[in-house]
């Protein structure tokens, strides 16, 4: 009898073929097994990851949530000196090389070619749109004389009046053929909080140009110094001979009414147009701006406080 229970207990299951062993493990209609297990067997192992990954989504849920409770939508959390971008602002300058050449800052362009020189009207038609649309942000608000209420702005618009030949009416200068030049834009980046420490004629630095000296000396007595000075002039000796007359619109730099920036919705930076009126034709001119208050300093390395660009008309 224990012979024959031995013989049962050691019979070796029927060999089946590749097919046969595969449907086999598919369903196994004797142990009512799916791929192996047991539907009880697959409800347990179901049933706990389930369990596991509504945790794991739980807790990455919970710790978002604990995250944007230390951020606030309308400043940031790190600022000035704390922050990765620091408390010295750099210059931007519009318009932009072609994004096939992203690291050039070359403006050329060829005044018997209006194809060529519409690539440059057409980026500062887009760029300045924010400064012709129409109406304009309900959080602007004009402030000639005054500072700007809570949650609103001193509006920044371009016009005829203040900007001309700068306006796409005259083409910015680049459509200029009787020796005139463009118009490049520049603005501060901005930064959240920063305001500008402005020069006296105390306080006025050695290497500041004799002009934006004069200039400050007469208007302190009148309380209209308060302005991030710009100037912009030829890196070299044969760049500075090459410029020609330089001329600011509507300013000569960004007035104290547009600072601080605090993030207000519609908010759009303040501009000045550069005006190159007669440079040298055929010639590559290396230019540099820079904006002049207190607390810039100016870094050519590291493009702090100025912006350098080169222009050649044809």
């Amino acid at each position: 009898m224990a012979d024959k229970k031995a013989d049962q207990f050691y019979t070796r299951p029927p060999k089946l073929g590749k097919w046969e062993g595969f449907k086999q493990f598919l369903w196994n209609p004797e142990t009512s097994q799916f791929l192996g297990r047991t539907g009880s067997s697959w409800g347990k192992i179901l049933l706990f990851y389930l369990i596991f990954y509504a945790a794991l989504v739980g807790f990455f849920a919970a710790m978002l949530a604990v995250f944007y409770q230390t951020l606030d939508d309308t400043k940031p959390k790190w600022q000035m000196d704390n922050s990765l971008i620091g408390s010295n602002p750099g210059l931007g300058f519009r318009p932009m090389p072609p994004d096939s050449n992203v690291e050039s800052t070359l403006i050329w362009y060829d005044t018997r070619e209006p194809k060529n020189r519409m690539t440059w009207t057409e980026n500062l038609d887009e760029f300045l749109e924010p400064y012709t649309r129409e109406p304009r942000p309900e959080n602007a608000q004009n402030c000639d004389k005054t500072k700007p209420e809570e949650n609103k702005f001193c509006d920044f618009k371009l016009t005829e009046e203040q900007f001309a030949p700068c306006t796409k009416q005259f083409g910015y200068g680049f459509g200029s053929t009787e020796g005139g030049g463009p118009c490049i834009f520049l603005k501060l980046n901005k930064i959240f909080g920063w305001v500008p420490d402005y020069y006296t004629n105390a306080t006025i630095p050695e290497d500041m140009p004799k002009y934006l000296k004069k200039i400050i000396a007469e208007e302190e007595p009148k309380g209209t110094h308060r302005i991030v000075w710009v100037d912009c002039a030829g890196e070299n000796p044969a760049d500075v001979e090459n410029i020609g007359p330089v001329n600011y619109h509507p300013y000569r730099g960004f007035k104290e009414k547009y600072f601080p920036f605090t993030n207000v919705k519609g908010y759009v930076s303040p501009l000045v147009a550069v005006h190159f009126e007669k440079p040298t034709r055929g010639v590559l001119i290396n230019i540099e701006c820079k904006a002049w208050a207190r607390n810039i300093h100016h870094d050519r390395v590291d493009r702090r406080g100025s912006v350098h660009f080169e222009l050649m008309i044809d």
